[in-house]
């Protein structure tokens, strides 16, 4: 934004190889906390609130995963699909990370991945997760020593809301321990805590 304002949300999309609907809502709450600008039919550029804190999101670099990941919702492989589905009711999640047995880390639900084996089947409901999850290591994740700009570059790159994070493995065949995980909603309210706190300021 620095480098290429005033630009406009699908100059910006492109750059960042995401669709402009993506960025709308992000884009919403940066100009609502005054780290952006917004004229129509100009473009976005840097905020009163950035220009005049210096630089703001540098403090986002010294960040690490571990400091700012959440507790994951886990279900068990053998959970159905049924339960699956007021599981995130229940948790108010938006991904379930499901685990096997030795409560390692083997894949994950979306609502999405539910809707879709739900809609016309009868039967759908006592299918186990393990049926309709994303497998790892088919997913896109975090390791704690990782820094926020690499989940935030990760969710925007693979156009995901959501991003476990594990620890390594020791070895490749095993599966690895999940630890948390890192949601977009997680790093816009942390933004926004910083904003209202008046810490977004130029570390000394």
């Amino acid at each position: 934004m620095k480098r290429h304002a005033p630009i406009t949300g699908e100059q910006l999309a492109e750059y960042l190889g995401v669709s402009r609907p993506t960025l709308r809502s992000d884009l919403s709450l940066l100009v609502m906390l005054g780290l952006l600008d917004a004229k129509p039919k100009v473009g976005y550029f840097l905020g009163n609130t950035y220009r005049s804190s210096g630089e703001p999101l540098q403090q986002f670099h010294a960040l690490k995963v571990k400091e700012v990941q959440g507790v994951p919702v886990n279900v068990p492989d053998s959970l159905s699909v049924h339960d699956a589905v007021i599981t995130l009711f229940t948790e108010n999640a938006d991904t379930l990370l499901v685990v096997n047995d030795q409560k390692r880390f083997v894949g994950i639900v979306t609502p999405k991945d539910l809707l879709k084996i739900t809609l016309g089947n009868t039967g759908s409901a006592a299918i186990p997760v393990s049926m309709v999850m994303t497998r790892y290591p088919n997913i896109v994740t975090l390791m704690p020593d990782d820094s926020v700009m690499d989940a935030i570059r990760k969710m925007s790159l693979h156009q995901v809301d959501c991003l476990p994070v594990i620890m390594s493995r020791e070895e490749q065949a095993a599966d690895p321990e999940v630890t948390g995980w890192v949601s977009k909603s997680n790093i816009i309210r942390m933004m926004a805590d910083f904003a209202a706190a008046g810490e977004l300021e130029e570390p000394e």
